[in-house]
């Protein structure tokens, strides 16, 4: 019996340092899922997109989970506590404000193509001409300032999660959801770096 009691225990032994180790990784659903949130704050007038509810027979039909998975999802949500992102911090919620407010002021600038998203979680003016020239300086300004906030932000966030070195990753997923999120119209970069329209 001694013999069977140490492969089940180093079994068990690896299975919790798995766990543990689950932390270390960057939960990329849950950054998407925050700045989703936060995107759609700052756009504010943008309409939500909500799945369809699954109609009540599909739901019952659900296979229940056995005992096992139930076992193992209670062993392993633990581990998984650190898999949230927090984005309720006072600089993050003072961040958003200003950009939303911002936003008031640049969404004539999106919808009529004189500014556009880029790849890097930013904004540009992209065609000086569409934008009358007594007006040119102040939304240099306001691009400039979002840019700012926007850098703020996404280094806001990596810190508020006791993970400053997710700044980049956090930053790519708001530069793809930023575009994700825009309605169609809007200018943004491509992958190549050209520019397309949603």
């Amino acid at each position: 019996m001694k013999i069977l009691r140490i492969p089940v225990t180093l079994a068990l032994l690896a299975f919790v340092a798995a766990c543990v180790t689950i932390n270390v990784y960057f939960p990329a659903e849950a950054a998407e899922r925050a700045a989703d949130r936060i995107i759609r704050d700052v756009y504010g007038d943008q309409p939500q997109q909500q799945a369809p509810a699954e109609p009540q027979s599909l739901q019952q039909l659900a296979p229940q989970p056995s005992p096992v998975l139930v076992l193992l999802d209670w062993l392993v949500t633990p581990a998984h506590a650190g898999a949230d992102i927090s984005v309720n911090t006072p600089a993050i919620r003072q961040l958003e404000a200003a950009m939303e407010k911002r936003h008031r002021q640049l969404a004539k600038y999106y919808t009529d193509g004189a500014v556009g998203m880029t790849r890097n979680g930013e904004i540009t003016i992209r065609d000086q001409k569409l934008i009358a020239l007594q007006d040119r300086n102040t939304v240099k300004s306001l691009v400039a300032s979002e840019n700012r906030d926007r850098s703020a932000l996404y280094a806001e966030i990596a810190k508020a999660n006791g993970h400053p070195e997710w700044e980049a990753e956090i930053r790519d997923i708001f530069a793809r959801r930023w575009i994700d999120n825009a309605p169609s119209g809007w200018w943004y970069q491509a992958a190549q770096g050209g520019w397309k329209q949603k």
